[in-house]
Formats: structure tokens, sequence, C-alpha cells
């Protein structure tokens, strides 16, 4: 690559790094505070680009971003007083599904309010342009976003460090038992700092609309790129969600500029195994306190009666049978039926003995059908080989993501593994010449 090549892709990630940082520092805050992971951050950062086009053609670009970012915000504050606030106590399990949930109520009210088609933004005026940097003609609005970036950075910074809802925001992320004892209304500092971060995801997402249509599937891919760069960064910081994300958004854009865009999810892969190998609780994030106390005994599981034992054999022999007295839409949906049976079975596996969070199983059935496909599509293999070597290529795959997934707990495994299950739906989608992409 020239050096004005060079230029012009770094310059693009800066670009690209606003947007991701907002959505991050927002992700981080909130955990921070509330120690909940907000698997719906992403579906804030679309509802915030879904309501920008459509109050840019009401009130104009510029009132509607900064009008579609308080929306979100509000609409943040209500959630955390609504759904939140009655499951900080609960199990992180519980959190987790509830903020999942939500996930999957916006994207349907989002199908609702503005249909399934791909919704153009307005280019922002005064921006339209371009100017020559290097030889090179770069956005004018791109570089308005490399200016905003630091500026949203230094603001969070000297709001949290300077202001006396900062200097209480920090105490609660310290120590909230402490300072609830002082005196300081957790309720309430819980809802601002759920607002902010509402507020940070959707200005990103609002933002964005003149670089990228609004869609219904951006929530889970921001979110993914969220998490890796709050997981690099360090969950918590600030300063961290600002590096990695720069860390990462240049990653992306030099692998697209050097024509390999395939694999700016492998790098990220890379950059984030490597910064867990040597700092699980990430680049400037603080390494988590040990419990202290002896911890809860586990009672034994109880072993099914005998009677239960006949009942679950019979109904499986009866399932067994069934195919041979059925035929077309009733055989097919019994199979569909057995399948999610078995891939519920083995979630279950995973989350009830095995005592850990998967937000990422379904990497692994993708695998394995993926695996099947290519061993008797292209490797010519028999069917019957290709079907038993399937379930052998998945459980490779989660030894992989294991490895890394293992190394945390809590909220930061699951965080992770919702992450490596979005890069595997990735390199499958855009890995033509094995899976054939889309």
């Amino acid at each position: 690559m020239s050096y004005s090549s060079v230029l012009i892709q770094f310059l693009n990630g800066l670009a690209s790094t606003s947007s991701l940082f907002l959505v991050a520092a927002g992700l981080s805050l909130i955990f921070g505070v509330t120690r909940i992971v907000n698997f719906a951050h992403g579906s804030l950062y679309m509802l915030g680009m879904y309501l920008a086009v459509w109050l840019a053609e009401r009130v104009g670009f510029w009132a509607a971003v900064p009008l579609a970012a308080a929306i979100v915000g509000v609409f943040g504050s209500l959630v955390e007083i609504s759904l939140l606030r009655r499951i900080y106590k609960a199990p992180e399990l519980l959190q987790l599904l509830a903020t999942f949930a939500l996930l999957l109520v916006v994207k349907d009210a989002a199908l609702w309010g503005w249909g399934p088609e791909d919704l153009l933004g307005p280019r922002a005026p005064g921006f339209t342009g371009a100017v020559e940097i290097a030889g090179g003609a770069f956005p004018q609005y791109d570089l308005l976003l490399i200016a905003l970036g630091p500026l949203v950075f230094v603001f969070l910074q000297l709001l949290l460090s300077r202001s006396r809802w900062g200097i209480l925001v920090r105490a609660a992320t310290q120590d909230r038992e402490m300072a609830s004892a002082l005196g300081v209304n957790q309720r309430w500092l819980f809802t601002g700092v759920f607002a902010l971060g509402a507020l940070l995801a959707g200005l990103g997402g609002a933002l964005e609309i003149p670089r990228e249509p609004a869609n219904l599937m951006v929530d889970l891919s921001v979110i993914s790129d969220a998490f890796v760069v709050v997981v690099v960064g360090g969950l918590g910081s600030i300063p961290g969600a600002f590096l990695a994300a720069r860390l990462s958004a240049e990653i992306k854009a030099f692998c697209v500029g050097l024509g390999c865009s395939q694999a700016t999810l492998v790098m990220e892969f890379f950059v984030m195994a490597a910064v867990l190998v040597v700092r699980p609780w990430g680049l400037l994030g603080r390494m988590p306190a040990q419990a202290r106390g002896p911890g809860a005994v586990e009672q034994p599981l109880a072993a099914p009666s005998p009677r239960l034992l006949r009942m679950l054999a019979a109904l499986m022999a009866a399932l067994a049978l069934l195919p041979l007295a059925s035929g077309g839409y009733t055989l097919v949906l019994l199979t569909d039926v057995l399948i999610f049976a078995l891939f519920a079975v083995s979630l279950h596996f995973i989350m009830g003995p095995g005592g850990l969070y998967s937000f990422g199983h379904a990497a692994y059935f993708g695998l394995g059908a993926y695996a099947a496909g290519i061993f008797f599509l292209q490797a010519k293999l028999p069917m019957e080989l290709a079907l038993a070597l399937a379930p052998l290529a998945a459980g490779a795959g989660a030894l992989v993501f294991g490895w890394f997934c293992v190394r945390l707990s809590g909220v930061y495994s699951a965080m992770l593994t919702l992450a490596f299950a979005q890069i595997a739906w990735s390199a499958a989608f855009q890995w033509d010449a094995l899976t054939g992409g889309s």
C-alpha cells in the first residue's frame, strides 16, 4: 500500500471508531455501576438509527440526531425503572435472559413500526462533500466523526471525575454497599447511568445513518463488536473502551484496505484471544476481587425414579417408531422437533450440570450443519459419514472457543460466548469459497 492509501485507511478507522466507542462506553458504564450486562444495548443503537431516519424527514438531520438520542435515553430510563430495577439482586443468568428477551422485543417492535426493508438516511447538510487528503478524496462527514469521538471521551472523563454525579457513580462502581450506607440514592443513580448509556448508544446509531442504512440485523452485529471492545478494553473502563474501539476499528480498516475483508473478524478474534491470555480482565480493566468466605454448598441432583425412567423409555420408543406410521409434513415437523430437542438438551447440559453460561450455543449448531453440508457436497463423502463427522467438527470449534471462555466466569464468559457465536456466523456469511456465503 502507498503512503496515501495507508493514511486514508487510518482515517477510515478513526471515523468508524466514534460510533463503536459510543456504544461500548455506554455498555461499560452501565455494567460498571449496575453490574448488569445489557444484551439489548445493540437494540438501543438500532433504535437510534430508525428514529433518526424517521425524524430526519420531519425535522431535518441535525435536529433528528440529538432528538433520537434523547428519545432512546428516555426509553432506557423506562426500561431500567420497569424491568432492571426488579432484578438487580437476581442471579446473573436471569439478568442476562431478561436483557436478551428485551433485545427480541425491540427487534419485533422495529419490524412492526418500520418494516423489514432497510431504511436509507439522508446526507448530513453541510458535510456532503469530500476533501483532498494525500491525493485522495475523504468525506467531510467522516472528518466530523473523527473529531466527535475524542470530544465525547473527554466529556465523559470530565463528567465522571469533576462532577458530583460522576463522583457518586465512581463510588457506586467501586463499592455499592458503602455508597448506599453513606446515603446515596442508588435507585435514581442507576436510572441516570442507564439513561446516559442508552443515550450514548442511540447517539452512535443516529450518527451512522449517513454512512449505512438502518436494518433489523444491525443490533446483533454492533453488540458483538461492542462486546469485543469491552472485553479487550476492560468492563467498566471508559478509557479501555476508547482504546479498544480504536484498535478494533483500525484492524478492520486495514484488513479492508489490504483486500482481505474476510479476515476482519478473524483478526479481531486473534487480538481478543491475545489480550485474554495475558490479561483476562482487559487492557485497562481491573482484576475482579476474589470472593471471601465459604461458598454455598450445592445439593446433589436427585436420581429419577424408576417409574419416570420407564415412562421416558416408552416415550422414546414411540417417537422412534412414529416415522414408520407418518409421512409428509408430519415427518418433517417431527424431525425438526427432535433436532431442536437435542439442541436444547445440549444447552441444558452446559448451563445446568456444567454451570457455564453459553449465549452463543447456536454457533455449534451452525458449525455442525455447515460441516455436514461441506463434507457431503464438497468433499463428496457419503451422507452417513458426513453426518458422523459433523458433530466432531462442531466439537472442535467448541474446543477452541471454550479454551478462551472457561478462563472467564459469569457475565464475562457469557459475553465472550456470544461474541464467538457472532464471529462464527460472520465467517460463514463471508467465506464464499467454503460456505457459499449468504
